[in-house]
């Protein structure tokens, strides 16, 4: 349960519960889960609903997010040119695995997915729900971020994101975990054999910078029947270098921008001359 006080805290606090769900609500349900009166969380999603970020289904009074909130987020990923310079890695390991390549970015203390290759090209294909954010627990991407913080955070992390008592139930004892983590950092991979979902092996590595600082993960995720123990050493070999070369690449990012900037400024520069000499 989580307590919110101010008025803008409550209303991204609405926002982020139904971008989490996935689905449409109901009032009494997000009062509730927000700790709010109902008359408090009935006149929030008004207001989200005056202002278009939330509407109310007709036939069941229930609430979900518009997609303004969506449309925002891809502007901004457009916008920082993150997937123009990973884009072709995550293709190549696609190609190269034939399963689901997938990148996720950190976002405070925890993970947020931005962009998934599908490199199965017949057969099963692993096809994942589409949620933003990445159970940290009990998925190899959120083990693999996990393992590059000392263990006190690794453990609050973890117990705080697993927040209902089905992934509680599904997280390893608090011993088994930090082993785990131990083992994860000690290789530089992590692995999730149908921990996260039933009938799915997936295994990542951290994306870090030249100074150490970990700003992402990537992994590869596909069947059990596919991703067996034999193969899973040359998988892990693969997202490994990946992550090597996504590394290597992020910082590119802060050059696509101030390119950006720079043509912005001569477009805007060259038609405030042209104005001037009209």
């Amino acid at each position: 349960m989580r307590v919110v006080n101010s008025l803008v805290e409550r209303c991204f606090a609405v926002i982020e519960l139904l971008a989490n769900e996935a689905s449409s609500m109901r009032l009494g349900e997000i009062a509730e889960k927000l700790d709010l009166q109902k008359s408090a969380a009935h006149r929030m999603l008004n207001v989200l609903c005056d202002i278009g970020w939330v509407e109310q289904e007709p036939v069941t009074g229930f609430y979900k997010l518009t997609l303004r909130l969506a449309i925002l987020g891809q502007r901004f990923v457009s916008a920082t040119h993150l997937t123009d310079v990973c884009q072709p890695v995550l293709e190549e390991l696609a190609a190269e695995s034939a399963e689901l390549v997938r990148m996720a970015v950190v976002q405070g203390e925890t993970l947020t997915w931005i962009a998934q290759v599908q490199g199965a090209r017949n057969g099963l294909k692993y096809q994942p729900e589409m949620a933003a954010r990445v159970r940290l627990a009990t998925t190899a991407n959120g083990r693999a971020y996990l393992s590059t913080l000392g263990q006190t955070d690794a453990i609050r992390i973890a117990i705080s994101d697993s927040v209902d008592e089905r992934q509680r139930r599904s997280m390893a004892s608090v011993e088994d975990f930090i082993e785990e983590l131990k083992l994860t950092r000690k290789r530089g991979w992590a692995i999730s054999d149908e921990e996260a979902e039933t009938g799915i092996v997936a295994i990542a590595a951290p994306i870090k910078l030249a100074d150490g600082q970990t700003v992402g993960t990537v992994s590869v995720a596909g069947p059990s029947s596919r991703l067996t123990a034999d193969r899973q050493g040359d998988v892990a070999s693969s997202v490994l270098s990946t992550a090597a070369k996504l590394g290597e690449l992020w910082p590119l990012r802060q050059r696509y921008n101030k390119e950006s900037d720079l043509h912005a400024h001569k477009i805007g520069h060259s038609a405030h001359s042209t104005n001037s000499g009209i």
